[in-house]
């Protein structure tokens, strides 16, 4: 969906003919001039939102929007030397978030991988790139619930599903979901959701129903819409 919003070119500046494409599994094939972290061969994420690890952002364990590598919708080329890696009949093709992951190639720029477990399937791993992650970064890295504390995620999509799996694990004895469709609720429960709201299903507004639900109100409130993260 968010390549689609962007292939849609709404509300940002259009950079065609482009690579989509932002999440992914792969294997490195080759690895540029002084490039040490990675061999070819390793088994690697695509990230787009990158780190150098040497800005103050990187360094802070407030912060992951390095001054380097963070998301850049407008970025079509390469940071080093300001070109593509993708060319047809030589002509330029530009790259998407850093990533380009609808290609069989790729060309990424190291800190915007992450090496991980070469066991882990790259079918499934490959969410952790996207959805799985913001999601759950969501949860431990920015709300930061304490064990026992009442959780009220809205929006079970992907991210939603995963920014509830981390209430689960921060120990939350309570996980309220809020959607729109009921038939989430199932498949919310699997990830610790303990009660679920319909805000079609009431009158009033969505808040003042969970504050009645939790005789108060919740500790922690994650919300997970939108287009970027639909």
């Amino acid at each position: 969906h968010t390549d689609v919003y962007f292939w849609e070119a709404k509300g940002q500046t259009p950079v065609f003919p482009r690579i989509l494409g932002h999440e992914a599994g792969g294997i490195v094939e080759s690895v540029g001039e002084g490039v040490t972290e990675l061999v070819p061969g390793d088994h690697v994420l695509p990230v787009f939102t990158g780190e150098c690890k040497e800005c103050a952002h990187c360094r802070s364990e407030e912060s992951n929007l390095c001054d380097l590598l963070r998301i850049n919708v407008d970025r079509g080329v390469m940071i080093g030397d300001g070109q593509s890696r993708f060319t047809i009949d030589r002509k330029p093709i530009f790259h998407f978030v850093g990533t380009s992951t609808f290609s069989e190639y790729t060309v990424i720029h190291v800190g915007c991988l992450a090496k991980i477990d070469p066991e882990a399937p790259l079918d499934k791993v490959c969410l952790l790139s996207c959805g799985i992650s913001t999601g759950l970064g969501a949860t431990l890295n920015v709300a930061k619930p304490k064990k026992g504390m009442t959780v009220a995620i809205f929006g079970l999509g992907a991210v939603g599903l995963a920014a509830m799996e981390g209430a689960r694990m921060s120990g939350a004895s309570r996980i309220i979901g809020v959607d729109l469709n009921p038939a989430k609720h199932e498949q919310a429960k699997k990830f610790g959701c303990t009660d679920f709201v319909n805000p079609k299903d009431h009158t009033k507004p969505v808040q003042e129903v969970i504050v009645e639900m939790t005789d108060g109100g919740v500790d922690r409130a994650v919300e997970c819409t939108g287009n970027i993260n639909a």
